[in-house]
């Protein structure tokens, strides 16, 4: 007879940090990465942003596997359709620990506290919002898809929001149809003040777009 079980253990992962946070620091950034990626990587991405203003915490997927049959690129992964809801409590047991290690001390409100997800890291990060009831100021959806499971009632805890959605006119994942369902979900999930971004490119992170929205977070 062939049965699955279950154990529970104590695990251990890294996440990276970008510039120093002093009291010229204005927005502290969470930041998670897409299908593929890895945070040291990920972050190359703000390296524009003003390094005074703005300090970036980008955890790690935990699923690390190669990417090639030569076994030389590295990607991870936050989860899949296998146990997703053990490996969904697993990434929010670990934002959690990042949040309480790196974050919780430097929030205060003087702070633009901005949460970014890209592709699979939107999923990430609008779960953390809506399960553990976290707050931000700023929330950027970037070229991904907010989970289905969620609504407007998960994050009535965070007052004052500002939503971004940023994509690709050429997203290789987008049809016209879909756009159109993603962007009306979204406004329905988060209100009215939701503001779109397009940009020109495939799906790719876009540092024109995240230099755009630093540049509005600075106009508040």
């Amino acid at each position: 007879m062939r049965e699955e079980k279950k154990v529970s253990y104590q695990t251990t992962n890294t996440y990276e940090t970008l510039n120093q946070f002093t009291e010229k620091t204005q927005n502290v950034w969470l930041v998670c990465h897409g299908l593929g990626h890895l945070s040291s990587y990920f972050l190359n991405h703000f390296e524009r942003l003003n390094a005074e203003e703005n300090y970036i915490v980008a955890p790690q997927a935990p699923s690390k596997y190669y990417q090639d049959k030569r076994y030389k690129y590295v990607g991870a992964s936050w989860m899949t359709r296998i146990n997703t809801e053990d490996e969904i409590e697993n990434v929010l047991n670990y934002l959690d620990a990042v949040y309480a290690s790196e974050l919780k001390n430097k929030l205060s409100s003087r702070i633009n506290f901005v949460v970014l997800g890209f592709s699979q890291g939107v999923s990430v990060v609008t779960r953390w919002l809506a399960y553990r009831k976290k707050t931000c100021n700023t929330l950027i959806l970037h070229s991904g898809s907010l989970p289905k499971i969620l609504k407007a009632t998960d994050f009535s805890h965070i007052k004052d929001l500002q939503p971004f959605i940023t994509y690709g006119l050429e997203d290789e994942f987008l049809t016209a149809t879909k756009l159109k369902y993603e962007l009306e979900f979204v406004q329905k999930t988060f209100g009215k003040n939701t503001e779109e971004i397009p940009f020109d490119g495939k799906h790719i992170v876009s540092e024109k777009a995240i230099l755009q929205i630093a540049d509005k977070l600075k106009s508040k």
